[in-house]
């Protein structure tokens, strides 16, 4: 019997850590805006909210002081982290190499983040730029789901988007919560840690970086891994 080799459908990616190194953008943010209020915030208190959704963010910062609605909240800290990305865009090392060969592949890419959909289409077009064509088929952020991650409903929401399986994609994530959520979703989830661990139980291959990566990389962890829907 002649065995058909499933073909990679779509590559899913969450956005600050994994494509850019954003994460000390956001707690300069969140630190400026506590000690405006006459709070202190620690990194430890930053690196806790790596990959969690905004909304969480915000409620840990009114309950140290930030004296402002979730929604302000929210919009201050974006629009601090999109003035230091205009400045200078913290990619990281790979990311720009493997979309590259995957759009030559004309295999689908989303965007699965948990940033403001402002911030994830900022973020979008300055990478379209970048490559000089379209490289998000669809963007999912945290305004699109009623679950941040943890929660699998925005990896399940970026599939369903590109119109594919959740089991016929793979997962980029730099964070224990974006890991969890693609990997409870059903994705085959490569975690690229940076500022935080990932545990091996959340990822099926944790990579140092997209360094020196290539479309054969990405399509052999997801023909190794991939699970039976």
């Amino acid at each position: 019997m002649v065995v058909t080799k499933i073909p990679l459908g779509a590559v899913l990616f969450d956005m600050d850590g994994t494509i850019i190194d954003s994460e000390p953008y956001w707690m300069v943010a969140e630190r400026e805006l506590v000690e405006s209020f006459g709070g202190t915030w620690k990194d430890e208190q930053g690196y806790a909210l790596v990959g969690s959704g905004l909304w969480n963010t915000a409620s840990l910062l009114r309950s140290e002081g930030v004296d402002l609605p979730h929604e302000e909240i929210i919009a201050k800290l974006s629009a601090t982290v999109r003035a230091h990305v205009d400045a200078v865009i913290p990619w990281r090392p790979g990311v720009r190499e493997i979309l590259g060969e995957l759009l030559d592949a004309g295999i689908p890419c989303a965007l699965v983040t948990m940033s403001i959909g402002l911030n994830a289409r900022a973020l979008s077009d300055a990478l379209d730029r970048e490559l000089g064509r379209k490289v998000f088929g669809a963007i999912i952020c945290a305004d699109d789901v009623t679950h941040p991650k943890p929660d699998p409903e925005a990896y399940l929401a970026g599939a369903a988007a590109l119109g594919v399986n959740i089991h016929d994609t793979i997962a980029f994530e730099d964070s224990s919560f974006g890991a969890a959520s693609a990997f409870s979703a059903g994705a085959v989830t490569i975690g690229i840690p940076l500022h935080v661990d990932i545990p091996h139980t959340s990822a099926h291959e944790l990579w140092d970086s997209m360094a020196g990566k290539s479309l054969h990389d990405v399509d052999r962890a997801f023909h190794t891994h991939r699970r039976t829907a």
